[in-house]
């Protein structure tokens, strides 16, 4: 069940992100292009690496997307769109459909672990590590041999790219490097089953993908351990909008609420890891994307409404009087401490003092999402149905969707799923 949940969750933030102007734009290039026998999300039918590519834009427009913290990666947006096309493509099983989401997770999920930190310092690691995991899930739908595997691992890591200057510039680069990712590994398993040889080596090899990208390699998360659970289930969930660094924030807004009065803030502190300083220090978010990478953006919202929900983020709050002076109270620092925990934890203090003189604290190590702090299926399902609502699919399409997805372990067939997804290319008609 987990890859199941796993692909739903994946459907309702690629839906979603369909209707923003990235995912238009992605729908506006694919219209350029030639049908095929394949959804894609909001851009009708084409062939299946180009569905793989427009698919793999969706799922992190906005910021509810999946992660593996270890790994820093946020597999299902380069996974499940390379699994999905083929799938639909080779009219696989239920079975054989999860399976691969299942080995995608692992492969890109033990790659990351391997790169580290060091990698995502520079570089985009759900897309050069996505990537490998996207071509694992093809060439397992294709029932590819060790070799040809071996030689689509090979392909994958020659396309492997994404460097993180696409943060620090506006513009749809970030989509660019999923949808490439996803692209890729389809386009890797491809030529593998068809006899393209590649490198076996190219992970861990001298000139390969850990030293050429990787300060400090450990090839420690490679390694075969068949007595180990499988990867897919240390994946983090995102119960809220926004990068998963602000999360810890936002739960610590949330338990304040029920402590503190608005008009007695004096100051707010937040201390968190060197990551979440650098990705998320933003006290005057002028777009809806940046609020999703604002602690301070974060930490107003929750405190003064509640349980963020999408239209949080939108333009008309980002210059909501109480918001914009309760961001300006808060202070974000790095904590060496926690910065020594990543990216093992996840994790903040959130100091709050008062006008007259009280200290509170909050100490968060696991958000909510964590596996060490899960949301439970309930949650899962509703946050489903937001995501989808929000995109202007109604409510029939929505539970069709639920029970196509969630009954996949015990189907015989695909066909109920895909015709929906079907349905789904023409969303914004």
């Amino acid at each position: 069940m987990a890859a199941a949940f796993r692909l739903l969750d994946w459907l309702g933030c690629a839906t979603v992100g369909a209707g923003e102007p990235q995912g238009k734009a992605v729908a506006a290039y694919a219209n350029s292009l030639p049908q095929g026998p394949v959804s894609c999300i909001g851009a009708g039918e084409r062939e299946a690496s180009v569905a793989a590519f427009v698919n793999g834009a969706l799922g992190n427009i906005l910021e509810m997307d999946d992660l593996h913290r270890m790994a820093i990666v946020h597999p299902a947006d380069t996974i499940i769109p390379a699994a999905l096309a083929v799938a639909q493509r080779e009219n696989s099983t239920p079975q054989a459909l999860l399976t691969a989401v299942v080995r995608g997770y692992e492969a890109a999920i033990r790659i990351g672990e391997a790169a580290g930190a060091d990698h995502y310092q520079y570089w985009y690691s759900t897309s050069t590590c996505g990537v490998f995991g996207a071509a694992v899930a093809a060439a397992s739908l294709l029932e590819c041999d060790s070799g040809q595997l071996a030689d689509a691992i090979g392909l994958a890591g020659m396309q492997a790219s994404g460097l993180w200057q696409c943060r620090l510039e506006d513009g749809y680069a970030k989509q660019l490097a999923t949808a490439r990712a996803a692209q890729s590994g389809v386009i890797a398993a491809d030529l593998a089953v068809r006899g393209f040889p590649a490198p076996h080596q190219i992970i861990e090899g001298e000139l390969g993908f850990l030293v050429a990208t990787a300060a400090r390699q450990s090839t420690e998360a490679l390694e075969s351990n068949p007595s180990a659970p499988w990867k897919i289930l240390e994946v983090s969930e995102k119960p809220w909008p926004g990068c998963r660094h602000t999360h810890p924030v936002i739960e610590a807004a949330l338990r304040y609420r029920e402590d503190v009065a608005l008009e007695s803030i004096e100051r707010v502190e937040i201390y968190t890891y060197k990551s979440a300083v650098e990705f998320c220090n933003d006290v005057t978010p002028d777009t809806p994307h940046r609020a999703r990478f604002s602690l301070q953006h974060a930490f107003a919202v929750s405190f003064l409404k509640g349980e963020p929900l999408l239209t949080d983020y939108e333009g008309h709050l980002l210059n909501d009087s109480p918001i914009r002076t309760l961001r300006e109270k808060v202070v974000v620092s790095e904590s060496t401490p926690i910065s020594r925990q990543f990216p093992y934890r996840f994790g903040c203090e959130v100091w709050l003092y008062t006008q007259s003189g009280e200290c509170y604290q909050q100490t968060i190590i696991s958000a909510k999402g964590d596996p060490e702090n899960p949301v439970d299926t309930a949650a899962r399902l509703n946050k489903f149905w937001r995501l989808m609502a929000h995109a202007g699919v109604a409510d029939e399409q929505v539970a069709s969707f639920e029970q196509a997805i969630l009954q996949l372990p015990f189907s015989n067939s695909t066909d109920e799923l895909f015709k929906l997804l079907g349905s789904l290319s023409r969303l914004r008609e």
